[in-house]
């Protein structure tokens, strides 16, 4: 066989561009919003984590599957007691770094191991302004100091981390305070997470601790409008693309269109098991083998489910999504959410779903059919144009 043949025969169709490695099932922090609802890990209750040789092992097996960036993420990844040897790994395997923290265990010396890995990125979760905003959102006293302590640390080994703030009803007035923490921490972003209705985040919406629809499109409003012009960070938030102006999503300083990336990732739970992401810790039909027992070719090119969102998406995806003309971009935005909601891949998301009830969601962004109908079928005033 000529060489141009073998190149393109070990051109893959679908790479397994990512890993999202959920390293721990334990977190020193307590946070009442989690998505995952890790355990609460203390001195006297240790959980379990992903043996060291599993991981050396999976991605062996990942980088002729196309492999070249990893995330290192948890329950909290900094409380692995092999991180500092998985961050070895990553380096020399010459793996982009992407490293989701609390901040409160990130010390000098672990910021400038992750600094000498290929591209890495850190992001630091801070929850509010003050202490005390922070520290009742994330359950343990003394947090908030220590995670900006761990943003300085990131910060002076030259690292400009982005900061994550989860918005619900007792944080959503700080918004702008966490912004300007941010600059004098020396950031080089802020993303704003909205709560979504899974694991503990699930609770706090059943609690009335999360906002509304109607809140929550205002607030993409004001975000865009008005707080991402008072600063020179770039600002992120995570309401879907159906509601993000072109220019916020693909002008200068715009906050990019990077999406989950579903058709391109893998995840790995801290016990071993594969999974579309970490949704595979609270729903069973998510997870497709184990490490220890599965071949990861196999698992990427066999899974049923992998290769009905191959097949599917986004064409068959029901509802808003399918109605919406940004649907090749966004993908449904979150499958995993959306199974875990109604059991179905391709079910509507959860926001788009209530924005359309509620007559909010921008007639622009639907396709002709679904607009003309939209129009007939309700005449709700107030509704959104992007």
């Amino acid at each position: 066989m000529d060489e141009d043949m073998t190149e393109k025969t070990d051109e893959r169709e679908y790479p397994l561009n990512q890993i999202y490695f959920y390293l721990t099932e334990g977190c020193n922090l307590a946070c009442r919003h989690c998505w995952i609802a890790p355990k609460y890990q203390t001195e006297d209750h240790v959980y379990p984590s992903l043996p060291l040789d599993l991981f050396r092992s999976i991605v062996e097996q990942a980088k002729p599957l196309g492999l070249s960036a990893v995330k290192l993420t948890g329950g909290e990844p900094l409380l692995h007691p092999n991180i500092r040897e998985m961050l070895e790994v990553v380096r020399s395997e010459d793996l982009r770094l992407n490293v989701e923290t609390n901040g409160t265990l990130c010390t000098p010396e672990l910021a400038e191991k992750m600094a000498v890995c290929k591209n890495p990125f850190v992001s630091v979760s801070i929850d509010g302004g003050d202490a005390e905003t922070h520290e009742w959102v994330r359950g343990v006293p003394g947090c908030f100091e220590a995670a900006l302590e761990g943003a300085r640390n990131l910060v002076n080994a030259g690292f400009k981390p982005q900061i994550i703030m989860a918005v619900m009803r007792r944080n959503r007035d700080q918004m702008e305070a966490v912004v300007r923490l941010a600059e004098s921490l020396g950031a080089g972003s802020v993303k704003f997470n909205i709560v979504t209705p899974s694991g503990r985040g699930e609770k706090m919406r059943e609690a009335g601790e999360t906002l509304t629809i109607e809140e929550l499109v205002d607030l993409g409003r004001w975000v865009g409008n008005m707080l991402s012009a008072s600063t020179d960070l770039r600002i992120i938030h995570s309401q879907p693309f159906a509601f993000r102006p072109m220019s916020r999503m693909f002008g200068d300083n715009g906050d990019g269109c990077g999406r989950c990336g579903i058709l391109s990732i893998l995840g790995v739970l801290a016990d071993g098991s594969y999974a579309m992401c970490g949704i595979g810790q609270t729903v069973p039909g998510l997870v497709y083998g184990h490490a220890a027992k599965d071949r990861l070719e196999d698992i990427w090119s066999n899974t049923p489910v992998i290769n009905e969102l191959r097949e599917g998406l986004p064409e068959r995806l029901e509802g808003i999504c399918g109605d919406c003309l940004m649907k090749h971009i966004c993908l449904g935005y979150c499958i995993a959410q959306n199974y875990h909601d109604s059991g179905s891949l391709w079910a509507p998301l959860w926001y788009c779903d209530e924005a359309r009830k509620a007559g909010l969601f921008p007639e622009t962004r639907l396709s002709q059919v679904a607009a003309a109908s939209s129009r007939s079928s309700t005449s709700i005033p107030g509704r959104a144009e992007c």
